[in-house]
């Protein structure tokens, strides 16, 4: 029994929350030994003081007094970008699970891979931007990309699944005999609403999201598809398939959080309430199966499962990020740095509901790609785009 020495990037947010709670629930198969957190450090100290890491980061360096203040024990704490660095590295750590939002895990996570340590990857940018370099560090260093996203680590099973009972030894994820990943998503919170009324929802609506519980810049993506449209880009570099292969259904209940289709027609599928501990526990204990207390699926009180086509008119998002994907290079990077700029302005009211997805057409039919970048043309190819959504905000405002 192997218990894995984890350290959290985004501590305080609610991957981080449903993290802490794989590790309560599995002392015997978890340790927390680092935090980090950008800058709530009454809530990082509180979590360290619970679990007592043996370091803790603060990347807002004007916190530092107040995280020291709140801590009952005497920590090793780091601070700013350089300390999030050195703690994704740290010596005794068996994985870093990266959970930070917006571009901020990026650096963190390839030094992680350079240090030899495992990845579990619940921030979608860092697959985004820079798949391409993550996946070939991995491999590189021979260490492991486990996915934390619901969808990912989904599909993730499914193709374990398949090829334990091939009885095969090639990579874990291969898509060999793939057919298809067809990811789901619940639709969010307008999936049933008429396009007509778009332009009145407030950021009060769009962050009432049916079944999951998450931070505001994410259950914004989910109102407009563009998180599903980063999951596909996701799925492309975790599973080594090309986009087209990639597709999305609508999935209102949130059960089944992904599936498989082979070659000869079967379909595997993934199911469980939604909760987050569930694919963060597999993803940490990943290759074992591990009892806790979570609930198992009561089919009997299912009353249905259902599915049915996006709308692919009424929500752009899809068909932008596959064009993202398609294209390659620095194309997903900057998608995904303009819908961070919309998505904030929309959050401020700045910007309409809709205007979110006109902001980043416009930002990507600007931009000239550059194939196979590296991490320096790919932050470039960031600061340029929120730059040019800046630039769109203010076009809107005259």
């Amino acid at each position: 029994m192997n218990r894995k020495r984890v350290v959290i990037l985004g501590a305080t947010g609610s991957i981080g929350e449903s993290a802490l709670n794989v590790a309560r629930d599995i002392p015997e198969r978890m340790e927390i030994v680092g935090l980090a957190a950008k800058s709530n450090a009454q809530k990082l100290a509180a979590a360290a003081n619970e679990v007592r890491p043996e370091s803790v980061c603060l990347v807002d360096e004007t916190q530092i007094d107040v995280l020291r203040k709140a801590l009952d024990y005497q920590p090793r704490i780091l601070s700013g970008e350089a300390g999030l660095l050195e703690i994704a590295c740290l010596i005794d750590a068996h994985m870093v699970l990266v959970a930070i939002v917006g571009t901020g895990g990026l650096r963190p996570a390839l030094a992680a891979i350079k240090a030899g340590k495992d990845l579990a990857v619940a921030s979608k940018e860092i697959l985004v931007m820079a798949g391409e370099i993550v996946m070939r560090e991995a491999r590189d260093k021979s260490v492991h990309v486990l996915p934390v996203d619901s969808e990912h680590n989904a599909i993730f099973q499914c193709l374990e699944a398949a090829r334990l009972r091939a009885g095969r030894d090639d990579v874990v994820g291969s898509p060999r005999d793939v057919r298809r990943i067809i990811l789901t998503a619940s639709g969010g919170p307008f999936r049933e609403t008429p396009r007509t009324r778009f332009n009145s929802i407030t950021p009060e609506q769009a962050l009432k999201h049916p079944t999951w519980n998450m931070g505001p810049k994410i259950t914004i993506d989910s109102a407009t598809l563009f998180n599903k449209g980063l999951e596909m880009i996701e799925a492309h570099w975790l599973f080594a398939v090309e986009m087209d292969r990639v597709e999305v259904v609508i999935h209102p209940q949130s059960i089944v959080h992904s599936m498989v289709e082979f070659t000869d027609g079967s379909t595997l599928a993934q199911l469980s309430y939604s909760n987050m501990c569930f694919p963060i526990q597999y993803a940490v204990t990943w290759p074992d199966r591990v009892p806790n207390s979570l609930p198992p699926l009561d089919f009997s009180k299912l009353s249905k499962l259902e599915f049915s086509t996006p709308r692919y008119e009424d929500f752009p998002a899809l068909n932008l990020a596959r064009r993202a994907g398609e294209t390659g290079g620095t194309s997903p990077a900057v998608m995904n740095a303009a819908n961070e700029v919309a998505v904030s302005a929309f959050l401020d009211r700045k910007v309409r509901f809709t205007e979110i997805w006109g902001i980043v057409e416009q930002v990507m039919n600007q931009h000239t790609p550059v194939a196979h970048p590296d991490l320096d043309a790919i932050l470039g190819a960031d600061q340029w785009a929120r730059a040019q959504a800046q630039e769109c905000l203010q076009s809107a405002k005259a």
